[in-house]
C-alpha cells in the first residue's frame, strides 16, 4: 500500500556552521592561490519536503557509492565528489568560489540553507539574502563572458549543495529510485566521441538523458562539458581541435548554411580502423557535440559554440547536421517536445548511431547494437520516473505540446 504523497518526505541539505569569522566574498576572476582548507563538522540533516521534479521542456567512475552519496564532510565540494557526478575533469575554480560563498553566507545569515523544487533551488529567508548577495557580485562583474560565468556557476553550486545525501550521484535520480544496478554498460565504437554540451540548469535534473550517454558508454566516449564554465569549454574546444575541424559535427537541426545529414560525416582511413587500434598509437575520433538543454536554452547554447568556431577557424557557418529518420522517444510520454523534429538528447544520440550503422563502411563495427543499449537506458530511466511519480501520488500523463499524438 503506497503512503499518501503529503506524508513522503526527502533529505534536503540543512546545516549550521560554527566557522570561526566569515571572509569576504571572493569575486571572479578566481585567485590563482586558493585559500587553506577550513575543518567544517559533519552538519546535522533533518527532513523536509522535496517535491519531484516536472518534467516537460524545461528539462562514470565505476567504483561502488558510498551509503550517502555527495554527503562529504558537509563543507567546500571536493575534487573526487564533483567527479563522481559525471565529469573527469577537475573542479572549476568558479564553482569553488560560489559554495565558499553560500558556506559563509550561511554562517552571516546564521540561518541553514534550505533547497526544495526543481534545481535544488534555495529556500526560506536564506533565499533572500542570497539574491541581494548575488546580484550585488553579478553587478561588479566587467563583461558578459564573466557574467555568464557567474551564472552557470551559482546554479551549479545551488545543484551540488541541495543534492547531497539526496540524489544518487551516478544516475541523478533520488536515492530510493537509483536505477543504476538496471544498466548495462556498452563500449562504443571508437571512431566516434560523444560530448554533451549541457546547460547548467539541466546539470543534476533528474529527467535528464544526456547524462546516460557516459552512463552506457563511459565519461571518456561521452563526455560532459557545461555551458558558460570556461575550464569545461577549454577541455572540449581543445580536443575538437586536436581532431581538426573536419572531424567536428555538432548535431542541431537545420542550423547549417548547407543542410547536412549523417550520409555527409567524413570517415578517414584511420578512423576506420579505429576498432584495431594498435597500442600508443593515437588516433583522433570524429568529435559529435550534442547540445543538452531545453530547447528555448538550447538557441544560447549555439551561439555560444558558433562564436568559438569562428574565433577559432573563421568561418560563421559550422558544420550541424539533422537526422533523417527521427523517432518519437519514449520520454515523449512524460515530457513531450514542441515538434517532431525535436526529441530529447539520448533518443538523438540512439538515431544517430543507427543512421551511422545504415553506412556500409561503419556496418562492422555494431553502432546499431550501441543505439540499441541507449534506447534501453531510455526505456529504464522512463520506468524509474514513473515509478517515482505513481508513488508520490503524482500524474504519468502529460499535457501534449504537439498538435498530434506522438506516442
Amino acid at each position: 500500500m503506497l503512503a499518501p504523497p503529503a506524508s513522503i518526505r526527502a533529505l534536503a541539505f540543512h546545516r549550521r556552521l560554527p566557522l570561526p569569522s566569515p571572509r569576504p566574498l571572493a569575486l571572479l576572476p578566481h585567485s590563482p592561490v586558493p585559500p587553506p582548507p577550513r575543518p567544517r563538522p559533519t552538519p546535522a540533516r533533518s527532513l523536509m519536503v522535496f517535491p519531484a521534479e516536472t518534467a516537460g521542456e524545461e528539462e562514470a567512475e565505476e567504483e561502488p557509492l558510498p551509503g550517502l552519496a555527495g554527503a562529504g564532510d558537509g563543507g567546500d565540494v571536493s575534487t573526487g565528489e564533483w567527479q563522481r557526478w559525471g565529469t573527469s575533469a577537475p573542479l572549476p575554480s568558479v564553482v569553488a568560489d560560489v559554495v565558499r560563498q553560500l558556506l559563509d553566507m550561511e554562517f552571516v545569515a546564521g540561518e541553514k540553507m534550505r533547497f526544495g523544487g526543481v534545481g535544488s533551488k534555495l529556500k526560506g529567508d536564506f533565499k533572500d539574502v542570497e539574491d541581494r548577495k548575488h546580484r550585488a557580485v553579478y553587478e561588479t562583474l566587467p563583461d558578459s563572458d564573466q557574467k555568464l560565468q557567474y551564472y552557470s556557476a551559482r546554479q551549479i553550486g545551488c545543484r551540488l549543495l541541495g543534492s547531497r545525501g539526496y540524489l544518487c550521484q551516478k544516475c541523478w535520480l533520488p536515492m530510493e529510485d537509483c536505477m543504476c544496478s538496471k544498466l548495462v554498460p556498452c563500449d562504443l565504437w571508437r571512431g566516434i566521441r560523444f560530448w554533451l554540451y549541457m546547460h547548467p540548469k539541466d546539470f543534476l535534473r533528474q529527467n535528464n538523458t544526456g547524462k546516460l550517454l557516459w552512463q552506457v558508454f563511459g565519461i571518456q566516449a561521452a563526455s560532459l562539458c557545461l555551458f558558460g564554465i570556461q575550464e569545461h569549454e577549454d577541455i572540449m574546444w581543445d580536443a575538437l581541435q586536436r581532431s581538426g575541424k573536419d572531424k567536428v559535427s555538432f548535431l542541431y537541426p537545420n542550423k547549417s548554411a548547407t543542410p547536412k545529414s549523417v550520409k555527409d560525416l567524413k570517415f578517414d582511413d584511420l578512423t576506420l580502423n579505429a576498432g584495431l587500434q594498435e597500442v600508443g598509437v593515437q588516433r583522433e575520433p570524429l568529435n559529435l557535440v550534442l547540445l543538452d538543454g531545453t530547447w528555448s536554452n538550447s538557441a544560447a547554447l549555439y551561439r555560444r559554440l558558433k562564436e568559438r568556431w569562428t574565433a577559432i577557424w573563421g568561418e560563421e557557418d559550422i558544420p550541424c547536421i539533422s537526422l533523417s529518420m527521427l523517432s518519437a522517444s519514449v520520454m515523449h510520454k512524460l515530457r513531450p517536445q514542441p515538434a517532431w523534429d525535436r526529441t530529447c538528447t539520448a533518443a538523438a544520440a540512439a538515431g544517430l548511431l543507427s543512421e551511422l550503422h545504415m553506412r556500409p563502411e561503419l556496418s562492422e563495427f555494431d553502432l546499431e547494437g550501441q543505439a540499441e543499449a541507449v534506447e534501453c537506458s531510455l526505456d529504464i530511466l522512463l520506468d524509474a520516473l514513473t515509478a517515482r511519480r505513481v508513488r508520490l501520488g503524482r500524474s504519468i500523463t502529460r499535457k501534449q505540446r504537439h498538435r498530434r499524438d506522438c506516442i
